[in-house]
């Protein structure tokens, strides 16, 4: 079967990452991870934050994608992180991918120092031990995509999070997926505005789905949003947060992007 190349790139980066995460184990048990001094802490709703605030963000950190290469390498995590909390900020993703995105996991442990508000470990999560390694490392919610997980996949790996006190941001990039996992007991739904057949980004995906998600769970909208009245619009969908990274990461200064960009939303 062929696939275009933006797909070729997705199954590539879970073929690597199977691979990475059976290294990882061996080198670092799980028993290990359940002795980190930030295992126990107590966590902070994402979903609780973001359904509290008039515009809630989920600021991203992220260094480099596939589709753009490099976004910034010149800022420090500690200071990106504080400077997106003092904006504003509902919460922080961090992106962990290290040969796609150019993340880690101390990247997380230095956001976990820096702020008090609730972090999303932002990874391509196949496996509990990841779900054990962002507990270590300092995070309140990790993200699953619908597109690389089976059914089963995702309603284990959801309770792997809520046994561990995690809260689960589940993303969907189809009407399909989102029926297919609506069950798993996710938390929160990301929709996707990104193809990952093509990269291409419409915001027409959050507005088909936006009436099709519970409203006990809460409404994440992702990829492509640039302006505020793209914010202003789904905000009046009903969707409670917006993950947005790249309009930020690609300035000099992000925390003062966001805090420029909120002020500009709510005029």
């Amino acid at each position: 079967m062929t696939y275009p190349i933006a797909m070729s790139i997705l199954e590539k980066i879970i073929q690597d990452k199977k691979k990475e995460v059976q290294l990882r184990k061996a080198m670092l048990p799980a028993s290990k991870l359940e002795g980190f001094g930030l295992f126990d802490r107590q966590t902070v709703s994402l979903k609780n934050t973001l359904k509290a605030q008039p515009i809630g963000i989920i600021a991203e950190h992220k260094r480099r994608s596939p589709s753009r290469a490099v976004i910034n390498q010149d800022c420090s995590v500690s200071d990106i992180v504080e400077g997106y909390a003092a904006a504003g900020a509902g919460g922080i993703s961090i992106l962990t991918d290290g040969k796609y995105f150019g993340g880690s996991l101390d990247d997380l442990l230095l956001a976990r120092a820096s702020t008090a508000l609730p972090l999303l470990r932002k990874e391509f999560i196949i496996d509990p031990y990841q779900i054990l390694e962002a507990r270590a490392y300092g995070a309140d919610a990790v993200l699953l995509i619908a597109a690389v997980l089976s059914k089963e996949a995702l309603k284990s790996l959801c309770a792997s999070a809520h046994a561990l006190d995690l809260e689960v941001l589940l993303e969907v990039h189809s009407r399909a997926e989102l029926e297919f996992s609506l069950d798993a007991g996710a938390d929160l739904i990301g929709v996707n505005n990104r193809n990952l057949k093509t990269f291409e980004v419409s915001l027409e995906i959050s507005r088909e789905l936006s009436g099709l998600i519970p409203e006990a769970v809460g409404k994440i909208s992702e990829s492509g949003l640039k302006t505020p009245d793209q914010i202003r619009e789904l905000k009046k969908l009903g969707f409670d947060g917006f993950l947005m990274g790249e309009t930020f990461m690609k300035t000099a200064q992000p925390g003062k992007a966001l805090g420029d960009f909120l002020k500009k939303t709510r005029e």
